[in-house]
């Protein structure tokens, strides 16, 4: 009788056993699923990033036939004028001095991008401002004497000239519509590399960084920030977006080194333009000027007006017989936009100042008090 009880009950046993471990392993939870969200929760779908949205070779391909080699020098007779017109003081008179020794002629190097099809070449204004030779190389190496047509020490930009057709030029970017985040190519020759390539994103724009000490309080900085590697030689460079379009010119970096560091600045293409187009037809920027004294408005000055704002730009003081004194603007009034664009800060408000020209009539929405108002200004030249 056990004989026969015995198999049945080894049976048994096994089935039970199997059933309980199909159990658990039917009941377990893997280890992946514990990172998913719960059934409620929200799924949002971000848009696949393809290799192809990182892919530069085209606008490297378009920007960089566009891009100059610059070598600037003095000559002796202008290296002489200059040291004649140097202030002696007493002690060289007697003791001798510098101009008595053999005078160093400036040289330099740097980039420039051709501004249109027919010679005119856009670069910074400290690439050329000391030199009266200047020689271009374009891409495909070959070389022109050019002629400086004109500079502005306030902007940093000027524009020299080059005997030659049918050069590639660049198609514009809108600089107000970049983003933050966007991708970036700073093209130039770094250190004497011709045709060189790096990329980055805009790290932020209307940036600035007191480079014009010696240009004045009226010196327009509102750069665009990127940390796209630039060094010395890409001054005067392209800053070219993803679709090889010309978004700025490259003009300066953050450094204690003098080397690259992490930041560089790029002057807007939209305010490139407006100057580089004055200086092509009249030698010079001809700025228009609002006559004030601005300064960004913070959270403690924003308290001390009384106002519930924190972004803008204070109007510190006017000029006697300025644009803005006769349109009716007053001191502490806060400037919040212009034309219906917002304004954040006084570099924003300079840089679409100077796209303008004297004699255009801008609207300036103003905080007074509390209060809004719209009040239109009719610029003004400098006295």
């Amino acid at each position: 009788m056990i004989k026969k009880i015995l198999p049945l009950f080894f049976a048994g046993m096994l089935g039970g056993i199997v059933t309980i471990v199909c159990f658990q392993l039917l009941n377990q939870t893997p280890d992946f699923q514990l990172n998913q969200p719960a059934p409620y929760a929200q799924k949002v779908n971000f848009p696949a990033i393809s290799s192809a949205n990182l892919d530069f070779r085209m606008a490297a391909r378009k920007s960089m036939p566009t891009v100059v080699h610059i070598t600037a020098s003095e000559s002796k007779d202008l290296a002489n004028q200059r040291r004649q017109n140097q202030p002696r003081g007493l002690q060289d008179w007697f003791f001798g001095s510098p101009f008595d020794q053999p005078f160093q002629l400036k040289q330099g190097s740097g980039s420039g991008v051709i501004f249109s099809e027919d010679g005119y070449i856009v670069t910074n204004n400290h690439v050329v401002d000391f030199a009266d030779e200047v020689q271009v190389t374009l891409s495909d190496n070959r070389q022109y004497t050019a002629e400086v047509i004109g500079k502005d020490p306030k902007s940093d930009l000027a524009v020299i000239k080059i005997e030659a057709d049918g050069l590639p030029i660049l198609p514009f970017a809108d600089s107000d519509a970049a983003e933050v985040g966007e991708w970036v190519l700073a093209v130039g020759n770094p250190f004497d590399l011709t045709s060189t390539v790096t990329a980055g994103i805009i790290s932020a724009k209307g940036r600035d960084i007191d480079i014009m000490e010696k240009a004045g309080r009226d010196a327009i900085e509102a750069f665009i920030q990127t940390d796209a590697a630039v060094n010395p030689g890409n001054s005067g460079g392209a800053l070219v977006n993803a679709q090889g379009e010309l978004l700025g010119i490259n003009t300066a970096i953050a450094t204690r080194t003098g080397s690259f560091q992490g930041y560089s600045f790029a002057i807007p293409v939209n305010i490139m333009i407006r100057i580089v187009n004055d200086i092509i037809e009249f030698g010079s920027y001809q700025r228009g000027y609002l006559g004030i004294n601005i300064s960004d408005l913070d959270n403690q000055s924003a308290q001390e007006l009384g106002l519930s704002i924190t972004q803008g730009v204070v109007v510190e003081g006017l000029a006697d017989g300025g644009a803005a004194q006769f349109a009716g603007l007053l001191p502490k009034d806060v400037i919040v936009s212009l034309n219906g664009v917002d304004i954040k800060s006084a570099p924003e408000l300079q840089e679409k100042v100077g796209r303008s020209k004297v004699g255009d009539v801008l609207t300036l929405t103003v905080n007074r008090r509390g209060k809004f108002k719209d009040i239109d200004v009719k610029l003004k030249g400098l006295n």
